[in-house]
């Protein structure tokens, strides 16, 4: 018997944000601002799954797929057909509504995972009766044999997040341990980097541990880009161990991220917003959390503004 902490009730409450008559209200200048923001914004939530557990990303689209090809209307019926009852069709709405909510299969608050309150045979005949299935069987079947036995595993380390064998991270490999992370957090204030924004990766070399930071950015270079002088990548002995610097983490989303933010920067109302927005697109491409803090400053000064970030 799983215990009812991992299921999200049938009867959870879910509130739809309608922001048609609001986004109406807009200026032409307003809404495009608004439209590249959530962009960014988009692509910059992807990266939230991720950073959450490893079948996130695979869960996440494998929905998308299937919400892409038919409203949950029509699914009703295909799920009807497939020998779901209406309390198990309900159940899987809930536990994507809440894998969306989440922006992964762990709750946000708390960091205890949760699955699906249907059988895993009654979750695979929907899945394999969906439109989206039917239409692209590879492609469904290689995300859905890759994430089904994560999505109802609830093995007692992958019950929650956490370090080492006490939960499931992304932030850390597999490998790390309390200890680690210290180590790593001692490394990080010697040079003046922020933990906020990085994954640490533990490996053997010749015997010896080394450590691998890596840098969300969009930017791959080590070196000085754009007056943007990056001096802590690369290797270093500390503690008597190796530590390795590296940018370019996510980059690809990163990227998409920075083009749509000045993409908004052309829309912006005032200077406080344009610097806003350029401080934090030098955030994400180069990776500096320094740069993120004082966009954040341009922001307070902002006063009332039409569309908020």
């Amino acid at each position: 018997m799983v215990d009812s902490q991992y299921y999200l009730p049938n009867d959870i409450g879910i509130s739809a944000l309608d922001c048609h008559e609001a986004f109406r209200l807009l200026s032409p200048q307003e809404k495009k601002y608004a439209h590249y923001l959530s962009r960014a914004a988009w692509y910059g939530g992807l990266v939230v799954l991720l950073q959450t557990s490893p079948e996130s990303a695979n869960i996440f689209v494998l929905l998308q797929r299937i919400f892409r090809k038919q409203t949950p209307e029509q699914l009703e019926d295909v799920a009807k057909a497939a020998g779901l009852s209406s309390e198990e069709y309900q159940a899987f709405l809930v536990y994507a509504a809440g894998l969306y909510a989440n922006m992964g299969n762990y709750k946000s608050f708390g960091d205890t995972k949760f699955i699906p309150n249907l059988p895993k045979d009654k979750l695979e005949a929907l899945v394999r009766a969906s439109q989206a299935f039917q239409e692209n069987p590879t492609a469904m079947e290689a995300l859905w044999s890759s994430s089904s036995s994560l999505i109802y595993s609830l093995e007692e380390r992958q019950k929650q997040l956490g370090l080492g064998n006490k939960g499931i991270t992304t932030y850390f490999s597999g490998n790390c341990c309390l200890e680690d992370a210290e180590l790593a957090q001692r490394f990080l204030d010697s040079k003046k980097l922020s933990a906020y924004n990085t994954r640490l990766f533990k490996r053997d070399n010749g015997g010896k541990p080394c450590y691998e930071v890596r840098l969300a950015s969009a930017v791959q270079k080590d070196c000085a880009v754009d007056g943007e002088c990056e001096s802590s990548c690369g290797t270093f002995n500390f503690e008597d161990k190796e530590f390795i610097v590296k940018r370019g983490d996510y980059s690809p989303l990163m990227e998409k991220v920075c083009h749509y933010l000045q993409q908004a920067q052309a829309y912006a109302a005032n200077e406080n917003q344009k610097k806003m927005l350029e401080e934090y697109r030098r955030s994400f491409e180069f990776g500096s959390i320094e740069a993120h803090k004082e966009g954040s400053r341009y922001w307070i000064k902002d006063k009332g503004p039409i569309v908020e970030r």
